[in-house]
């Protein structure tokens, strides 16, 4: 039977983060979880649009429980700020779908210092999850979900010299090795858990060609070039609706078959129903180990996964 939202079970007491939530496949995302009665902390930039978002969900849910957390993942203080102020109102956390991401930007810095793309789509959310693993670590059955992309396909693992590509800077590489960062993040961060023997899991999840403003940014920001036109253009003619392509990691964070180390994605590689995909990825021992590496040293964190 082909998933939707309607498979998604009662999410009663239960309480979700998911970054980017003010937009695309994290709007539709929160909408789906609220509408299911998860309490749901939207931890976004923009709290404008965030403003914009809480309405749209209450629109089509008038009993949606939602709140708003002012979260930068290109800021480190940023991220900490955000996972205190949950921590401080939540004592468990039982999903947290790092959604929020950009893509093939020109060659930015964070406010740490780190390459753009790393530092938004994988830096931020490894810190922002090893501050939040205490409150995961509470749920029954906590779940991350980690959303990647086909792009993971041409990313390289990182390199521990030189993870932010200085010197040697190509938009889409960058991209790339971002999303591959995502997909080993997420098998890692399960693998750990396994170690610990707890019942939190990780997931993964990618959302094909989706109709969202992440191929517009590109094309207007300018890092993209040629390609990025062309990806813009596809998804505008072929590009599944963003409540489709949320779908995945949807199903990633909520369906009772799920386990950890699952991934979840469109069935034809980039459209079609959410179901799950083999992880085919080889090398993943060497680039986890490598990522893990590099992202405590960079992040100043710890994945730290304490079952006590």
């Amino acid at each position: 039977m082909k998933y939707t939202t309607a498979s998604i079970p009662d999410l009663s007491g239960t309480t979700a983060v998911v970054t980017g939530a003010n937009g695309g496949l994290g709007l539709e995302t929160a909408k789906a979880l609220a509408a299911k009665g998860a309490h749901v902390v939207m931890a976004v930039r923009d709290q404008d649009k965030a403003a914009d978002a809480v309405a749209v969900i209450r629109a089509a849910s008038p009993g949606a429980s939602v709140e708003l957390v002012p979260l930068d993942l290109a800021s480190l203080t940023s991220v900490s700020a955000a996972a205190a102020a949950m921590l401080g109102r939540h004592e468990r956390i039982d999903i947290l779908v790092n959604n929020a991401g950009v893509m093939a930007m020109p060659e930015r810095r964070t406010e740490d210092g780190f390459e753009m793309q790393l530092g938004v789509n994988h830096l931020g959310h490894w810190a922002l999850t090893a501050h939040l693993m205490p409150a995961l670590l509470r749920a029954p059955a906590g779940r991350v979900v980690s959303v990647t992309s086909t792009a993971h396909h041409f990313g390289r693992m990182l390199d521990p010299e030189n993870p932010h590509l200085r010197g040697n800077y190509d938009a889409w590489r960058a991209y790339g090795q971002s999303k591959l960062a995502n997909y080993h993040f997420a098998l890692g961060l399960q693998r750990e858990f396994e170690r610990a023997s707890v019942r939190t899991t990780s997931l993964l999840a990618h959302p094909g060609l989706s109709r969202t403003g992440l191929q517009s940014t590109t094309v207007s920001e300018g890092g993209g070039g040629r390609l990025g036109t062309l990806f813009h253009n596809l998804v505008q003619r072929t590009g599944m609706s963003p409540d489709d392509g949320a779908l995945p990691q949807l199903r990633a964070a909520t369906d009772p078959r799920a386990k950890g180390g699952d991934f979840y994605a469109p069935r034809f590689v980039n459209s079609g129903a959410a179901v799950r995909r083999p992880v085919l990825r080889p090398g993943a021992d060497e680039a986890i180990t490598r990522l893990w590496r590099v992202s405590e040293r960079e992040a100043g964190l710890e994945m730290v996964i304490d079952p006590r």
